[in-house]
């Protein structure tokens, strides 16, 4: 069986920590691994690390392949890029069909999809019951996975069922949207649902056939080669696989899981995954409480302080707060829509920018000038460049800097500095095998992003 993994979200909903520039996917909650690499490894604990695929969106395509070297630096996973972004039926269709032509699977292969934001819990269990979904899928079946519910949770969508005895698997008589809290309850009490985990399992031959009869809009831009699919891929409809296929096909059966799952949507949800205190409050940072009680307080580097609080969110970031009752943490996702209607930056963009060769933060900003703490990853080089309106000074803190300068090239170490005029061609790089850091001053009348020319780049912007 091979495994696709969705990786393209732009979620707003975890909101300041997750933006456009740097969603979910990529997130760590208190430990060492994002939600990306657990989901990689929660795979490759049965599954071979070459039959996984990953996709992802031009925007992360880089942050993926970031997070994959961090999980295994000797290996290098297939990670697809959607040529724009078309919701999952376009996007499952578009893996697909690699997995045919650039893979070699054919009509009988079975495929397992699974979003990369996800936490499951125990593992052992979830993995277990993927050679069942497997066979099932095998006989033509589409397979979903649902989740027993614990809570009456309304951002969830929810999956009718009725129980076929003596079979793992179970029919589909309907698929739910998102339920007022009362109709939640009631859900729970029949015993006849289950949360949508959005996790499927086709056989190709089925994918393709259900694609076609339900959602031709979709079918018909992959029935050339690959290369002719990513070409008209923009004609595709935007549609999910849900309403193409999953609600309309009579294939479709769901293999119940009882075990802890979440989509981690809302910082309600965050807070009910993480490790609790004595007092029930989940604190990551730099947090310092009194008299405080059922709270998430999830901070960056600055030091949070409360006094005699009881469930509140509070989640700070290098630029900016967000303060919440427990209980309206859905309400995130219209916060940021009020954001981004007033353009403020804050909605979509961080402080810290990634990019192929490693990152920059922005540490002050004013008139004429911006200060940088840049890291380069090592091996990696900046484009060579210029800027027509500022100059820049470059400070090394550590590291190694190989600095090209015109037609000039010097090494540079900890504590030296080089000072790049406006209008110089130029190139950072770091020849060693340790992270560069350097701090960046740009001094000028316009210090803004897209004032760069690049005349050569590895990663192809020019």
């Amino acid at each position: 069986m091979k495994i696709i993994i969705l990786a393209g979200g732009k979620g707003t909903r975890l909101w300041p920590l997750s933006r456009n520039s740097f969603p979910k996917q990529f997130l760590h909650f208190g430990d060492k691994m994002s939600l990306l690499q657990k989901t990689i490894a929660r795979f490759t604990a049965l599954y071979d690390r070459k039959d996984i695929l990953i996709l992802t969106n031009q925007s992360y395509y880089h942050l993926v392949k970031s997070q994959c070297s961090e999980l295994d630096p000797y290996f290098e996973y297939t990670i697809l890029q959607e040529p724009e972004g078309k919701n999952t039926a376009p996007a499952i269709a578009l893996a697909a069909k690699y997995l045919q032509e650039k893979m070699g699977c054919g009509d009988d292969e079975v495929f397992l999809v699974s979003s990369s934001d996800h936490l499951i819990s125990p593992q052992e269990t979830f993995l277990s019951l993927l050679p069942t979904a497997e066979n099932e899928a095998k006989k033509g079946s589409i397979i979903t996975f649902g989740v027993h519910p614990n809570i009456p949770e309304t951002g969830y969508g929810y999956i009718k069922f009725v129980k076929e005895p003596g079979k793992d698997c179970c029919n589909v008589e309907s698929f739910v949207e998102k339920p007022s809290l009362d109709l939640a309850k009631q859900y729970i009490l029949s015993g006849n649902y289950l949360w949508n985990s959005g996790i499927f399992a086709f056989k190709m031959e089925t994918f393709w056939q259900e694609l076609s009869s339900f959602c031709p809009e979709v079918s018909r831009v992959f029935e050339g080669s690959f290369e002719q699919s990513i070409a008209q891929f923009s004609l595709s409809k935007d549609i999910s696989i849900d309403y193409a296929v999953m609600e309309k096909s009579a294939l479709v059966k769901v293999l119940p899981m009882n075990l802890s799952w979440s989509d981690v949507g809302s910082w309600d949800s965050v807070y009910d995954n993480l490790e609790k205190d004595s007092h029930s409050n989940v604190k990551v940072g730099n947090v310092v409480d009194v008299d405080t009680k059922n709270s998430l307080i999830f901070g960056g580097k600055r030091l949070i302080s409360t006094i005699g609080i009881e469930d509140m969110i509070i989640v700070e970031t290098n630029d900016a707060l967000l303060v919440s009752k427990k209980g309206h943490s859905q309400k995130v996702k219209t916060l940021v829509e009020r954001l981004v209607a007033n353009k403020i930056t804050q909605s979509t963009d961080h402080l810290t920018s990634h990019r192929p060769w490693g990152s920059y933060t922005v540490l002050e900003e004013g008139a004429r000038y911006k200060i940088k703490k840049i890291t380069v990853n090592p091996g990696q080089r900046l484009s060579l460049q210029l800027h027509y309106h500022r100059s820049e000074h470059w400070v090394v803190v550590k590291g190694t800097a190989r600095v090209t300068l015109g037609t000039n090239e010097v090494l540079l170490h900890e504590n030296e500095s080089v000072y790049v005029e406006k209008s110089q061609t130029h190139r950072l790089e770091n020849p060693g095998r340790v992270p560069l850091e350097l701090i960046e001053v740009q001094v000028g009348e316009y210090v803004g992003e897209d004032d760069i020319v690049r005349v050569q780049d590895d990663y192809a912007r020019v």
